[in-house]
């Protein structure tokens, strides 16, 4: 491999890198992130030798390497097996991607080699969404999750309509590039000029048009935020008791309720110990809340917990993610939940649906049964967890709010499933404080930012050691808490009831892509398989 061409594959993962949230900051380096890459392929490709995809393939893996290293190397903090699934696969995909983009422009030509580059990269990152191999933390739309001034666009094409941005603008000036790398002069480019100015900036007018003179709808509740600050390694599951942690969030919710608040949110798995569905009498801290809800004849409190489900004897296993209890010679799921409790209705549950890749679960659980012991679910208990088979709303009186459990909260054509059944806010309950004093914390509250804009849905976060606080329906995070220590706020958000195309929608753009992209791919693999025939000959 050449020196020149690795340092300029590191370069691509490092400009990449730095335009992330909180890694770098540098938001507008995403639209020349690609060029070293691009001309490395470029170069490659211009070469009369064997195995020049392999090399492609090769400088893209460094490329992406060092990008996805670069923005999520905290997710070892909390799982050493997860970071090795989110950088070395992800890494492995993107590459995989690009030779495709390769492979394309080789048998088709170069206009359509490029065009094959953003089909195929934004059909995968569709795919990615929605496979067990999910894990789209660094969806290249994402990049703009601190600047919601210029991505109010998002409610009609959700974040892969900023990939689709960052692709477009990125091979445009890859043009210019070569233009200047040939000696051309750029004045001879003026349509080409246009064009890309056209793209740059009508996504960034119209959004800045949009965000000041958006105007929500008046329909206020009172909402309390309870953030704990609870270490999860040192006190949450031993270090301290369940009367300890349940007194510590109640104490917090009584300095702020008022006779008008609605609802008191508290934090993923905040009640510590697990408890079976069944049975709720049995668990103490549940029964601790609903006794201190007594005072409060007018309140509702959503809070995370551990839950499990059991299942008679039987030879074959009810689900796939479904564990076997020696004591009983039964079965049992365990759930990552949220519930809801008040004085007037039956408890209801929603189990967290969107789990973390080499965390909470393991993919294909059926295939991959024997990796079952390396998934550690951050809640204290082993193996994959159950899931939710489709998201739906908690309902209090006229009122639907939707739960939405942590890593959920990063999956924009999900997340637009609760406002499509009727979702009139959102709540998001988390536990960030396994990643330590690192950007992923700041990272999923700036995700949550986007998804407010997708939906126009007021959000209220309670993240058990921060980042909590509300974030309004254009993206503007309000009354943020401080990173760990003990936090309780008090806030009114707007109830919506409109839905937005992409509420409606979801990941049109990623649907059409992908369909795209099988299309595309299949005809460079026909063209290829021809070539060598016609070769052959």
């Amino acid at each position: 491999m050449n020196i020149k061409l690795t340092g300029l594959s590191i370069l691509s993962g490092l400009l990449l890198g730095l335009a992330w949230p909180e890694t770098g900051g540098f938001t507008f380096l995403i639209f020349i992130g690609f060029l070293p890459l691009l001309y490395v392929e470029h170069t490659v490709s211009l070469q009369l030798k064997k195995n020049t995809s392999l090399h492609v393939f090769l400088y893209a893996y460094i490329s992406f390497f060092v990008f996805n290293t670069f923005t999520t190397w905290w997710i070892w903090y909390s799982s050493e097996g997860g970071v090795i699934m989110a950088e070395v696969l992800y890494s492995l995909f993107m590459a995989t991607i690009f030779l495709w983009f390769h492979t394309a422009k080789k048998y088709l030509g170069n206009k359509r080699g490029y065009i094959a580059l953003v089909v195929f990269w934004i059909g995968f990152e569709w795919v990615h969404y929605n496979w067990e191999f999910s894990h789209p933390w660094n969806t290249l739309g994402n990049a703009f999750a601190n600047q919601p001034k210029i991505v109010q666009w998002y409610e009609y094409t959700g974040v892969l309509g900023g990939s689709l941005w960052v692709l477009l603008v990125n091979l445009l000036f890859f043009y210019f590039l070569l233009k200047l790398i040939n000696g051309n002069k750029l004045r001879n480019e003026i349509k080409v000029i246009i064009v890309t100015l056209v793209v740059i900036l009508t996504p960034i007018v119209y959004s800045f048009i949009t965000y000041n003179n958006y105007i929500e709808t008046e329909n206020p509740i009172e909402i309390v935020i309870v953030q704990p600050n609870i270490d999860p390694y040192n006190e949450k599951f031993g270090g301290l008791t369940e009367e300890e942690q349940t007194t510590r969030i109640l104490e917090l919710a009584s300095k702020k309720v008022t006779s008008k608040t609605a609802y008191v949110v508290a934090p993923e798995t905040a009640i510590p110990r697990a408890f079976v569905e069944n049975y709720p009498e049995e668990s103490y801290g549940l029964q601790t809340i609903n006794r201190w809800i007594s005072n409060y004849p007018n309140l509702t409190f959503v809070i995370g917990a551990t839950t499990y489900i059991e299942y008679p004897k039987s030879e074959l296993k009810p689900t796939p993610t479904v564990r076997y209890d020696k004591q009983t010679g039964g079965w049992y799921d365990v759930y990552n939940s949220a519930l809801q409790l008040n004085n007037v209705a039956k408890m209801q549950i929603y189990h967290k649906s969107k789990l973390v890749l080499g965390v909470e679960k393991i993919p294909y659980p059926t295939l991959f049964s024997p990796l079952e012991s390396f998934a550690i679910n951050l809640g204290g208990t082993m193996g994959s967890l159950g899931v939710e088979k489709e998201a739906f709303n908690f309902i209090n009186d006229s009122i639907k709010i939707a739960p939405v459990i942590c890593y959920e909260s990063i999956y924009g054509a999900y997340f637009s499933t609760y406002v499509k059944k009727g979702a009139q806010a959102v709540f998001i309950i988390t536990n960030d404080g396994w990643w330590d004093d690192s950007p992923g914390y700041k990272q999923h509250l700036a995700y949550a930012r986007l998804r407010a804009i997708e939906t126009r849905r007021s959000i209220a976060r309670s993240a058990n050691t921060g980042i909590s606080g509300f974030i309004n329906q254009r993206g503007d995070v309000l009354q943020a808490t401080n990173w760990w220590e003990e936090a309780v706020v008090i806030g009114t958000i707007n109830l919506n009831n409109k839905q937005t195309f992409y509420a409606q929608s979801g990941d049109w753009i990623g649907r059409v892509f992908a369909a795209l992209a099988v299309l595309l791919l299949a005809w460079s693999w026909a063209s290829k398989l021809k070539n060598k025939s016609n070769f052959n000959l």
